[in-house]
């Protein structure tokens, strides 16, 4: 049995997951989301709580398992209290703003660099502290607030020589020696 599989998810006040053959929708006080099954998950709704099971012993369905598990306890999560990612940006004269619908980037390119935010997430910069910005996501689907923080991160990764580039609040970055310390 799958360790991670077999949990039983509880579903928080004021959140409701309806299911609809092999199609599972959250409603929360945040939002709604939606996610398709497959055919070797089963799922059963009791009073407060959610179980998956699977259909076979399969390696394949064993995997499916715990993953679908996963992602519906992040549905659940997503509905009732949402996902935040918090980035620091640190740059002599680097900086960011939020406009309307884009990110804008001045990372030391020759041009501005525009990200378009997509619905249901939220980006907030917040004022820069000597050299060091920040920018919070956040949204309801796990999934899409992680992939605009790694989107926004690619564009200058941290370096290991001074630090700068964007950076996850609680990332540590490894700093190495330079040339002067090796004489």
């Amino acid at each position: 049995m799958s360790r991670i599989g077999k949990l039983i998810i509880k579903l928080p006040k004021g959140v409701s997951l309806d299911i609809k053959g092999k199609k599972v929708t959250a409603k929360g006080p945040k939002g709604e989301l939606s996610l398709d099954l497959p055919d070797v998950i089963t799922i059963e709704n009791n009073e407060g709580s959610v179980e998956l099971k699977r259909n076979d012993e399969l390696k394949k369905s064993r995997a499916f398992h715990g993953l679908f598990r996963a992602l519906v306890n992040n549905m659940v999560i997503g509905v009732s209290v949402g996902f935040m990612k918090e980035l620091i940006l640190e740059g002599v004269g680097w900086k960011m703003e939020v406009k309307k619908n884009y990110l804008i980037m001045n990372l030391g390119y020759s041009h501005p660099i525009y990200l378009g935010i997509p619905d249901g997430i939220t980006m907030e910069a917040t004022n820069p502290i000597s050299n060091k910005s920040g920018l919070k996501i956040s949204g309801i689907s796990k999934e899409i607030v992680g992939l605009m923080a790694a989107k926004v991160r690619s564009f200058r990764k941290p370096e290991p020589y001074k630090g700068k580039g964007f950076r996850y609040i609680d990332e540590v970055i490894i700093r190495k020696a330079g040339k002067t310390a090796k004489a």
